[in-house]
């Protein structure tokens, strides 16, 4: 008997080859595989006669084989296995294609099962072409029954996977159940291993529901379990005490170029609440793009400044940083506040009357910040670096929170010298406009804050959804732009050209603009395949207006600036989601100019067109991006509107997703109620050895 941890090289039938290529699902173990969970099912579940087929064209037949034999297709060069079977209602002809085994396999006589779609032949009318097929018996696998379909890769067929996973399905009763049976008893939750049975051969389709419920409400459950332990942990510790310097507080604020909106002074006053608590702040703020989080942080930082404390702002690119530090050093320009920029690449410090800064050592800049004499270090992964260390550092700020996993996070924590073991208190940030009752049932170990205001002023992004087929006229408005001095978006879904999807991409959308339709202007091409040192250049000569035009995927989606690009065109925009769209377009409008967003629409299928028509306009109408992502879960339904990196989430969802909103709130419900009770997780060893394995909660102590 296999065990979890067995390879999956030692299961029969598993070479080389094929283990290779289930290596590429990520898929090592019995362990791996149990969890590598169908995308969907055929549902060949009715035993169908011949006769019933024909008229429902798609399902199950159980039939005698009355001819078989191969023969040599010479159009195409390829073996085709033809037979004739019948059952006593009809015959019908079935063909396979580059399978010559078959004829050996399948014998005249013999009765199958045949599970597949029936088509039109020019020549030979109804056929059945390349079925499943099954030797009769008591333990169907791929037909006769709803037939799991899975994640896969192009040398991997679906019925090597089934076997393989039928060979290992005695090892889910190794599996211990580590949900307390109290929370599967209040909730009908069905035991682990008969969950995890039923999801890969369901007996019918009332179990695999309830087989879908029970997984995905573990994964949950698991994220909501973490959240509360780290927030009692968090509660237990002690931090420093800042106190709130209001006169020079709001001085700042009157300082500055800009009203601060109401949204921004309610998320300030929280911060500076809990940074008053002695307790570590654990906070989110969330705002979407252009919405002045930056600024909400700079208020903390003041404080803590002022406190005699230190800050650390982590972003995550090179380019961003420097971003953050010059527009910093700008808005703390009248006080005498020591602030470093620490990246890979750069290591300076602002000096007076010096509008790039001074560059420093590496070394200068690890004795000064040890010093205690940079009041602020803004930096990248750099600053997680073992010989970096702060005297006392009070707040640690991450910016766009899920591009740094929780360990990164916490290790920047622990860089502190401060007295009593004190943490400091920790400031996340997030561009995602999660909706508010999401965001509250998923960030449990996180008190939210919200900024659901633009900035006063801000024009308002002219936004039309254009048929890709009327594209002239888009592109001579883009010239004109850019005579103006302007600077343009160009977002495709792809970045190899597919003809299977018939979308857009990356080159060879660079390709036609730079060559047929503006042979004047300079061109680059931005996707996340290239090397991150390649993709901050291109931002930097973007940023620079030494492009015109930059072609790209999403990978602007969270980045740098560039207050001079005022037009963006999304090819294939019914490919994106919503909120997707509405972050895309949030990377043009950051200043005075008028800017513009064209939708190209290149649906071409009329039975699709009302619904992509209604979500596009959908982002012409919504007032700010909570609301919209509201809007894209209702018009979606339960799809992935957010994936976890994009949300901040430290474990991958494998079958759960962020739109299962009623599981959510059971598991929160069920989380609170258990830790409420008895919060001596000791007492759950199971659970206690499942969080720790996901999340490493040790290092968020």
């Amino acid at each position: 008997m296999f065990e979890l941890k067995t390879p999956v090289i030692k299961l029969n039938r598993v070479g080389k080859n094929i283990a290779q290529q289930i290596k590429k699902l990520g898929i090592e173990t019995v362990d791996d595989l149990i969890t590598h969970y169908p995308s969907r099912y055929d549902d060949y579940s009715e035993i169908l006669s011949i006769e019933d087929f024909k008229n429902k064209k798609n399902g199950t037949i159980k039939t005698k084989i009355n001819l078989i034999a191969n023969h040599r297709s010479f159009k195409k060069n390829m073996i085709i296995t033809e037979a004739i079977v019948s059952d006593e209602t009809d015959s019908l002809r079935v063909v396979w294609f580059n399978q010559p085994f078959l004829a050996k396999n399948l014998k005249t006589g013999q009765t199958i099962y045949l599970a597949g779609k029936i088509s039109e032949d020019n020549q030979y009318g109804l056929q059945m072409t390349n079925p499943s097929y099954e030797t009769v018996s008591d333990d169907l696998t791929h037909t006769g029954r709803l037939v799991p379909i899975y994640p896969s890769t192009a040398k991997l067929t679906q019925k090597q996977i089934r076997f393989l996973i039928r060979q290992i399905i005695p090892v889910t009763h190794l599996i211990e159940d580590w949900l307390p049976r109290k929370i599967k008893t209040k909730y009908n939750l069905t035991d682990l291993s008969f969950a995890l049975e039923q999801i890969h051969f369901p007996s019918d389709k009332n179990w695999l529901q309830r087989a879908v419920h029970r997984l995905k409400f573990d994964e949950l459950f698991l994220i909501q379990a973490r959240n509360q332990i780290v927030r009692k942990k968090m509660k237990q510790k002690e931090s420093l005490v800042i106190k709130f310097q209001e006169k020079e507080t709001k001085k700042f604020v009157d300082q500055l170029p800009f009203k601060l909106t109401n949204a921004q002074r309610k998320s300030a006053w929280e911060i500076i609440n809990d940074l008053g608590k002695g307790t570590p702040m654990n906070r989110l703020l969330e705002g979407e793009v252009g919405s002045g989080k930056t600024v909400v942080a700079l208020i903390a930082i003041l404080n803590v400044i002022l406190n005699k404390y230190q800050s650390a702002y982590m972003a995550p690119t090179e380019i961003l940083a420097e971003q953050h530090f010059n527009n910093i050093v700008k808005l703390f320009k009248k006080r005498p506040f020591k602030i470093a920029l620490f990246t890979r690449g750069i290591k300076k410090i602002n000096v007076k009357n010096e509008k790039d800064g001074k560059k420093i050592s590496k070394a200068e800049m690890i004795k000064l910040i040890i010093s205690g004499k940079i009041d602020l270090v803004i930096g990248t992964h750099s600053l997680i670096q073992e010989n970096v260390k702060f005297k006392k550092l009070g707040l640690v700020i991450i910016d766009e929170q899920h591009r740094f996993g929780v360990k990164q996070r916490a290790d920047l924590g622990k860089k502190s010298n401060l007295e009593n073991n004190y943490l400091p208190h920790f400031l996340s940030m997030t561009a995602t406009p999660i909706p508010r009752s999401l965001a509250l049932s998923l960030y449990g170990d996180l008190d939210i804050s919200i900024i659901d205001q633009l900035p006063i002023g801000r024009k308002k992004i002219i936004t039309k959804i254009i048929d890709a087929k009327k594209s002239s006229l888009t592109y001579n408005f883009v010239k004109n732009e850019i005579k103006k001095g302007r600077q343009v978006f160009v977002i495709c879904p792809l970045i190899d050209p597919s003809d299977k999807l018939g979308v857009k991409s990356v080159k060879e959308e660079f390709q036609k603009l730079s060559q047929n339709v503006f042979p004047k202007f300079t061109i680059a091409i931005l996707h996340g395949k290239m090397k991150a040192k390649e993709k901050e250049e291109i931002m930097k000569k973007f940023l620079a207006n030494e492009i015109n035009i930059l072609v790209s995927t999403t990978v602007v989606e969270v980045g740098v600036d560039i207050p001079n690009a005022s037009v963006m065109i999304i090819e294939g925009a019914e490919r994106f989601g919503l909120a997707q769209l509405y972050q895309l377009r949030g990377r043009i409008g950051r200043s005075n100019h008028q800017s513009y967003c064209f939708l190209m629409d290149d649906n071409d299928d009329f039975s699709k067109k009302n619904i992509v028509q209604q979500r596009l306009k959908a982002l012409l109408e919504a007032k700010n991006g909570f609301e919209l992502a509201e809007k894209d879960l209702t018009l979606r339904g339960p799809g992935e509107m957010f994936n976890t990196k994009q949300a901040g989430i430290s474990t991958d969802l494998k079958i759960a997703r962020l739109s299962d909103f009623k599981i959510i709130k059971e598991t929160k419900q069920a989380a609170e109620e258990m830790f409420k009770i008895d919060f001596n997780i000791e007492n759950y060893p199971l659970l206690d050895k499942k969080i720790n394995d996901l999340f490493l909660i040790d290092h968020l102590e």
